[in-house]
């Protein structure tokens, strides 16, 4: 296929240099709104966190309440989700746990738990258990993913540790972890 309009000898000076005006007008107008916008953009925030920063509202790790549990010989510094809004984030936006820290979730009811890996950046196991700590079930989750992961049992607790940890210490359902808050 040939494109006559570009042919040198279909186009005449005046239509060249029409068609040049043209192009630096197409290209400039563009130019002109990013120079006049890019101060703007500069000041605005974020509408979300950059890997491994916490989003603007999100509590920090440290001002979780604590807990020490223990899973036979082993100690776990536990922060504590115990209200809506702290079981909501979990350990979201986390990079990394210590080698003996997780997260417990205390729910006000016995029922099934599910969970999902939704903004949470490291690999997770999670334990769930009865009210007298009794561990039910263990599952493991990939970072960043939708999944539901729902225990078999009803429970009142979930122990979520760094991927492979329960595993490592051989830890299984029927393992008993104390030290556990009473639900609210």
């Amino acid at each position: 296929m040939r494109l006559s309009w570009l042919s040198p000898r279909s186009v005449s000076s005046f239509d060249l240099g029409r068609l040049v005006r043209r192009a630096l007008v197409a290209f400039s107008v563009p130019l002109v709104s990013l120079i006049a916008v890019a101060p703007l953009a500069a000041h605005a925030q974020p509408l979300a966190a950059a890997p491994g920063q916490m989003p603007p509202g999100a509590k920090k790790p440290a001002d979780f309440p604590h807990t020490k549990l223990t899973a036979g010989m082993y100690v776990i510094d536990a922060a504590v989700a115990a209200n809506d809004a702290d079981r909501e984030q979990g350990l979201m936006y986390r990079t990394k746990l210590e080698p003996n820290e997780g997260m417990l979730f205390v729910f006000n009811e016995t029922a099934v738990h599910c969970f999902w890996m939704k903004n949470t950046l490291i690999p997770l196991s999670i334990a769930f258990m009865r009210a007298d700590g009794t561990v039910t079930d263990i599952d493991e989750m990939q970072a960043e993913t939708e999944n539901n992961h729902c225990p078999r049992n009803n429970g009142v607790y979930a122990l979520e540790m760094s991927k492979g940890w329960f595993a490592s210490k051989g830890i299984q359902p029927g393992t008993q972890i104390k030290g556990l808050p009473a639900p609210q």
